[in-house]
């Protein structure tokens, strides 16, 4: 086995939960990952704690197959709920054999469900979670790079000093939690401000993500003003979105549109009432990721790069007193700020075109 994958197990278990004797670990992965699966599982092993394998959540064939088969309405399954329920840590690693597996499922029959499994996802994040990647062939394909060289892409990014990015993060943190308002500017197709005054900073450095490599914040709901375009795509339901606009009056979207798919888009804003609204705004920060490879997983942590979330905000980024977001979606879209791109906060530049103020060269 390559002992990056070893590697990756570790990181897993040392950093992200701090896996301990007698933990149930539940490890949530497509087929395609078995390598650090069978590594997780020497670790878990190793340790004395307690592994269940499932492909729940990222087995798209079966996915496809079960919703395309499935009557209109779901029901949380119990027996899930009851499953995480009695877990103290939750692995998922994405990877897959086709990424537009689920792309002929009809969006709203996976809206339903999405909304039908929220009390799991509300669970899941109760326990010691990671979500992270294994580099397998279709997702080097999207990437448009050979296996060999994504391979060497997803682990540059992984398996890295985690302290020193932390410690480099929280310059940023350091800056937004004195905050009140950020207002975010790139060209002529973004000017969006909002308020996020009394919601702290994460310092996201590998634990829940890995990789890691970016601070986020919540909006405060009602507060977001302004226009964005986000000039990179994404993935969402097995789907290419380009070029979505949003335009936010009140902290709600009052105007959409996106060159590709944006029927999709639509789905995603009509989920619920709290769709229309931000979740969540990241600063990316992880230098390790120096391209584009249609993974939010990675590409929102990218050096140079913005990232707002239309859905359910974090806990941990509300603070006392202030008002959460709730959506059963969460999906991160990404504004390019490397070029003509200001982030100020209560009125001063903190990044312009991609460089920091503390780094060598900012403003």
């Amino acid at each position: 086995m390559d002992s990056r994958i070893r590697e990756h197990a570790e990181i897993i278990a040392n950093h992200s939960v701090d896996l301990q004797e007698g933990d149930n670990v539940v490890v949530d992965a497509h087929p395609v990952a078995e390598d650090l699966v069978v590594a997780l599982h020497e670790v878990i092993g190793d340790r004395g704690a307690n592994p269940v394998t499932t492909s729940q959540r990222t087995g798209e064939r079966q996915q496809r197959a079960y919703l395309r088969a499935a009557e209109e309405g779901f029901d949380t399954p119990e027996h899930e709920l009851a499953l995480i329920e009695n877990t103290d840590v939750y692995i998922a690693i994405r990877a897959s054999d086709n990424v537009t597996q689920t792309s002929d499922v009809d969006p709203e029959t996976q809206a339903a469900y999405r909304q039908a499994h929220q009390p799991i996802l509300e669970e899941r994040l109760s326990t010691r979670w990671c979500l992270t990647q294994f580099p397998a062939p279709a997702n080097a394909q999207l990437a448009e790079m050979s296996t060999e060289a994504y391979e060497g892409f997803v682990w540059d990014a992984v398996n890295k000093d985690w302290e020193a990015q932390r410690d480099h993060q929280a310059n940023m943190v350091e800056l937004m939690d004195a905050g009140e308002e950020i207002c975010i500017k790139s060209g002529d197709t973004t000017d969006v401000t909002m308020s996020i005054d009394g919601n702290p900073t994460i310092n996201d450095h590998g634990e829940h993500n890995l990789p890691g490599g970016e601070v986020f914040t919540a909006p405060q709901p009602d507060s977001v003003e302004g226009e964005v375009l986000f000039d990179m795509p994404l993935y969402h339901q097995g789907r290419e979105i380009t070029d979505v606009y949003l335009e936010f009056e009140g902290g709600e979207v009052v105007s959409h549109s996106a060159a590709k798919n944006e029927d999709v888009l639509t789905n995603v804003l009509e989920t619920d009432d709290g769709a229309r609204r931000l979740g969540e705004l990241g600063i990316g920060m992880n230098r390790d990721i120096d391209r584009f490879t249609y993974n939010m997983l990675f590409d929102e942590k990218m050096g140079d790069t913005v990232h707002m979330a239309v859905g359910r905000a974090y806990d941990d980024t509300v603070g006392e007193g202030n008002e959460a977001n709730e959506s059963a979606v969460h999906v991160d879209m990404i504004v390019d700020m490397s070029e003509d791109s200001v982030i100020e906060i209560d009125g001063e530049v903190v990044q312009r075109d991609g460089t920091f103020r503390f780094e060598e060269g900012g403003v």
